[in-house]
This record gives C-alpha cells, structure tokens and sequence, in this order.
C-alpha cells in the first residue's frame, strides 16, 4: 500500500466519492469515502479490531484520533462521548474534507477536523486512539508519536492498534523509552491480541 493512502497533503489519485454502509458505535450509518485516502472501502481490519476491545472512552473532555481518515475513528469517539470534544487529525486535506462530511452527515457537532499545526499547543487529551501510518517508516512514525503521546493528560489513556508483523513489540519498546525520556508518570504495555494486531496501550498517571 502506497504511503500516499496516508501522508500525502494533496492525494493524486482518483477522488472518485462513493457511499459505504458502516456499523459505527452499534449503528448502522452510512458515510462517503473516496480514492487517495486510507481504506476507502470501509473499516480496514486493524480499525475494526481497535473498535472491537478498547474500553469506553472518556466521557468529556478532548478526545483525539492521529490519523483520522474518513472517519471511523473519530466518529465512534464522537457517537460514544457526545459531550466531549473529539479532534481528528490528518496531514490528507482529502481525509480531512471526507471526515468533516461525514460528521456532519451524523449529525456530530462535537468533531473538530484539523491538520496537525492546527490544533492548539495547550490542548491535552482524555483519550487518544489511533490506527497509526505503520507504513511511513520509523522516522516519520516516531516523530508522529513523539508529538502526540507526551499531550495525555493526567489518568487519561491512549490505544494503538499495530499489525504484529509490521514492528508492534519494537514499536512499544521505543514508545517506553520515549516517553520515560518525558517523564516518569507513563506506563506502556500490550494487554490485546487479536487478529494479527496488537493493541498498545499507553497510560499517564496523575501527575
């Protein structure tokens, strides 16, 4: 799969819109995808497992998705804690535009969709999920995690979804010693398998 699906600002490939049926929070909802984006059939495997076994999200505060995509991520977020305030974040403009329609078309005023440098410096989360861009590389990928992880706030987690033949248990040997680097009050560990994929958990104590 092309790094293109991921990280690139303006996609080249075909912006062909369709419409796919999707079961997001327990719901059967209909959201609009297209070419140059990641997964645009639908759920991709990995998202669908983190979907599947992350506990509940917090119920306020900000909530964050790290490569949002279309959607399905932040939606759920969004559909599960109505009251918080859900940032969903993608270098892909297209992801972008295609995540803020499919709020909108939900009905989810609490989703705000942004590129990276947007999203205010101050803002810390409650929760962070993500289907990370394995596939950038480790440069790319560290320096994503490095800017995102570190902005937990105090008892508040974050959940990761990595296929375990693409570096997840390496992955969380750096995330540990990234973050002991920041400070002592983070605890990382890998408490799912499912599927082939790992789910990474990484935790902020209060502070």
């Amino acid at each position: 799969m092309s790094s293109q699906h991921y990280f690139s600002t303006t996609p080249s490939g075909s912006a062909r819109r369709r419409e796919v049926d999707v079961e997001l929070a327990g719901r059967q909802v209909s959201v609009v995808t297209a070419g140059g984006i990641f997964s645009p059939d639908g759920i991709d495997k990995g998202t669908a497992v983190l979907l599947k076994h992350v506990p509940d999200p917090a119920r306020e505060g900000h909530l964050l998705d790290i490569g949002c995509g279309w959607g399905p991520i932040a939606l759920t977020l969004a559909l599960r804690a109505p009251e918080a305030t859900v940032w969903a974040v993608d270098v892909n403009e297209r992801s972008r535009e295609l995540c803020a329609e499919n709020a909108q078309r939900l009905g989810l005023d609490n989703v705000r969709v942004m590129s990276p440098e947007e999203v205010p410096s101050g803002v810390r989360f409650t929760t962070i999920w993500s289907n990370p861009p394995i596939r950038v590389g480790k440069a790319v990928l560290h320096e994503l995690l490095e800017l995102w992880l570190p902005r937990l706030a105090d008892d508040a987690e974050a959940w990761l979804v990595v296929q375990k033949n693409l570096g997840a248990d390496s992955l969380l040997t750096w995330i540990r010693s990234m973050l002991a680097a920041v400070g002592d009050d983070f605890e990382a560990d890998r408490p799912e398998t499912s599927k082939g994929f790992r789910l990474l958990r990484v935790r902020r104590d209060q502070g």
